[in-house]
């Protein structure tokens, strides 16, 4: 194939086809609204999506014929060596937008400073970081720390020490609330760290805690003991909804027919029946509606009747289950209760960077903080659906 000129190229129209470079493999100069002006564009398969992908390379003639040959050129290399040039240049990008953890806490300390009083705490709110957490997490991106980075800087001193482990937690807590607020990362990841590190001694074990499923542990648990094609099965199907709409066991088994919206996909619980006395809208993943649909024609009006007495179910249906099954918990000595499955449901949205917000609304958690609240007027339920599809989709991951 010839070499496009640069004759051809200044006589380019906008209704003409897109003029092959000749010398580079899929590198074409595509037509613009005005004559002799174009669009470098280098169309490649990535050989890490195995998709065709677009890349533009700047526009003509302010970009050369030779000019646009020695980019693609590059990037035909890069592509011989099993790497995507894109994700390339946008991990480059990346990597000078998001900021380092030493670079964000330096940040952070001079913006605080002026409101300090006290002048040692100023200076040993960054010197605790200096000698604790630079040293490991210093040159990490904010982006890339997860749950186990924080968890390594706190364990040396998480059961010896752990009035200072309190202090680090803090800071590093106080460095990714800021990258969080500024859209460096999806969610922070010391929100979670405590389920990495063993009970600290000189905590006081709550009294509400709930043993709770380890998240990675659920699928099998659904596909070994819970799964089932069976009609009718109340109990199961029951589970299986409190699991997949992370709800509260109550709200669950006093479900009625008419709180679910089977056109629109969503459960609507009423006020009278959350904790909060609000009303909260669930939105159902697929899973969810198969299995409603499982049990339709037991009880007109019931979701979860018991069998005999045609009434809710009891709270000791599910406590009953679970201990027969043997369901693995968090705490040692304990099976878990059907109201953990809503901290491993807390723990796996954490795990995969869904936002604080949604996962806390997906929990109809209430918001303690009143000038917070005060500007949530929506539930946010269209955002929510792809997170609660994803939840059931990895339930049941291992019930095929």
């Amino acid at each position: 194939m010839a070499l496009l000129t640069d004759t051809k190229a200044r006589h380019i129209k906008p209704d003409d086809k897109p003029l092959p470079h000749g010398g580079i493999t899929g590198l074409t100069l595509h037509p613009s609204s005005s004559k002799g002006r174009g669009k470098w564009v280098l169309r490649y398969v990535s050989p890490v999506t195995q998709k065709r992908r677009n890349a533009g390379l700047g526009s003509y003639p302010e970009i050369s014929i030779a000019e646009a040959g020695r980019m693609a050129q590059t990037m035909r290399e890069q592509l011989a060596a099993g790497n995507d040039p894109l994700e390339l240049k946008r991990a480059e990008i990346t990597k000078i937008i998001i900021p380092t953890f030493e670079e964000a806490a330096r940040q952070i300390h001079t913006e605080l400073l002026p409101g300090w009083r006290n002048k040692k705490h100023a200076r040993q709110w960054l010197s605790t970081l200096e000698q604790h957490v630079f040293p490991s997490l210093g040159t990490t991106h904010l982006d890339a720390i997860i749950p186990a980075n924080v968890a390594d800087v706190l364990r040396p001193t998480w059961m010896t020490i752990p009035e200072t482990s309190g202090r680090i937690k803090q800071r590093i807590h106080k460095v990714m609330q800021w990258a969080w607020a500024h859209g460096h990362c999806n969610a922070n990841p010391v929100d979670v760290v405590d389920h990495l590190l063993p009970q600290q001694v000189s905590v006081n074990i709550r009294t509400e805690h709930h043993p709770s499923m380890p998240w990675k542990s659920l699928p099998l648990y659904i596909a070994t003991n819970v799964h089932s094609d069976e009609r009718y099965n109340v109990t199961r199907a029951l589970l299986l909804i409190v699991i997949l709409t992370a709800s509260r066991s109550g709200e669950a088994r006093a479900m009625r027919w008419d709180e679910i919206d089977f056109r629109r996909n969503i459960w609507t619980v009423p006020p009278e029946r959350m904790k909060a006395g609000i009303r909260h809208r669930v939105p159902l993943p697929v899973q969810a509606l198969a299995i409603l649909e499982s049990i339709r024609g037991l009880h007109d009006e019931l979701v979860f009747p018991s069998p005999r007495k045609q009434t809710i179910l009891s709270d000791m249906v599910l406590t009953s289950f679970l201990r027969k099954t043997k369901a693995a918990s968090d705490t040692p000595g304990r099976v878990a209760v059907a109201h953990g499955f809503r901290s491993s449901f807390r723990d796996w949205c954490s795990e995969h960077g869904y936002p604080h917000d949604l996962a806390e609304r997906a929990l109809a958690h209430t918001i303690k903080n009143k000038s917070e609240a005060a500007y949530h007027r929506t539930d946010l339920l269209e955002q929510r659906r792809p997170i609660m599809q994803a939840w059931a989709d990895y339930v049941f991951s291992s019930a095929k």
